[in-house]
């Protein structure tokens, strides 16, 4: 009996331990966010260049991938990135895919002169 409790007990004493040292191991890398990230910033910077963003479009659009980029920071500065903290940060690439999307679109309504060419509803002014 007594070699069974310790047996038993030295194995709760190592279940600890790895759980222990799984939290010092939990997921601080984000590597689908920095995926998207980098991706979006290719978006941008392809769009600048194909002047389907302009340079004022693309500076408001970068800036909202450095305000994601501190809240990752800010989220793996406690060691790990909680639950939250991962919804968070892809609702803020959600938003920010909507963002790119909605930038490179409002060229396709402009003429080259810089006029809309469509109203908001996409229909052409008569």
């Amino acid at each position: 009996m007594n070699t069974t409790f310790k047996f038993v007990l030295a194995a709760v004493a190592a279940a600890a331990s790895m759980a222990a040292s799984a939290q010092h191991f939990a997921p601080t890398a984000t590597p689908e966010i920095d995926a998207r990230q980098a991706h979006q910033e290719a978006r941008i910077e392809r769009g600048m260049a194909r002047g389907e963003i302009t340079r004022r479009e693309a500076r408001t659009l970068m800036r909202g991938q450095r305000e994601i980029a501190r809240t990752e920071a800010h989220a793996k500065a406690d060691g790990r990135v909680s639950r939250f903290e991962l919804r968070q940060l892809m609702a803020m690439l959600d938003q920010a895919d909507s963002q790119i999307r909605q930038a490179a679109r409002r060229d396709r309504d402009r003429n080259h002169d810089g006029d809309r060419d469509r109203d908001y509803e996409g229909h052409r002014p008569t």
